[in-house]
């Protein structure tokens, strides 16, 4: 005889839980949702976010800072033209840094097409790219020649393992955590001015409101 009155209770107290969402949807301003809902499609027209620009600019970065110490490295040696002459019509895998450029401009081709033509989101490219660079340094490192050259056998080998394992660091931890957060934020959004529109009909207009017409005398 109390099972009746025993649902009743749940199924009244589980109505009043589902109020406060609903003094959510109605405590909403849709004039903010609107506003939040145009800055990310404005975000949206513009091809790429913020963030993803920021690392299409380190990818840039890493392969003019590479250029620049291979330029360096070439004047060291005596002369452009000769040590070009050296290292790229008569390369030698134990002794150039050639290959290192060569690297640095595999990475920008790579990760610019994925993640800035593409707009890929996904970590794969990356990984592949940083996979060949610490692959090819630790093989070119061990089996070649460059610690006896000078600096410039520390530092190129060094500092390009390094620029790719920053653009690995900065893709997997900012960029797309960043814009899967920003996408959501959109959806919940999107979601709740729908539900705004739905439950907040617009204000009528004059033109809404009318006076019947005057009834006949006696009718």
């Amino acid at each position: 005889m109390n099972r009746v009155p025993g649902e009743a209770e749940n199924a009244h107290s589980s109505s009043v839980e589902s109020c406060p969402s609903l003094r959510d949807v109605h405590s909403i301003n849709p004039v903010q949702l609107m506003a939040r809902i145009e800055s990310y499609e404005g975000r949206e027209k513009k091809g790429i976010s913020d963030v993803r620009r920021t690392f299409c600019l380190f990818v840039t970065f890493d392969l003019l800072f590479i250029t620049l110490l291979w330029i360096i490295e070439l004047n060291v040696k005596g002369g452009i033209e000769t040590a070009l002459k050296k290292e790229v019509l008569h390369y030698d895998y134990s002794s150039s840094y050639f290959d290192i450029f060569l690297l640095a401009v595999f990475r920008f081709k790579v990760l610019i097409l994925a993640y800035a033509m593409c707009r890929l989101r996904h970590w794969w490219a990356i990984a592949f790219t940083t996979a060949v660079t610490s692959a090819f340094l630790l093989a070119k490192v061990i089996i070649s020649q460059l610690f006896s050259q000078g600096a410039f056998g520390y530092v190129l080998p060094i500092i390009s393992f390094i620029l790719a394992w920053i653009e690995t660091w900065f893709l997997d931890f900012k960029v797309l955590p960043q814009e899967a957060e920003e996408e959501n934020r959109f959806l919940i959004a999107q979601d709740a001015s729908e539900r705004a529109a739905l439950l907040h009909p617009g204000v009528l207009s004059d033109g809404q409101f009318y006076s019947p017409p005057e009834s006949v005398a006696g009718s």
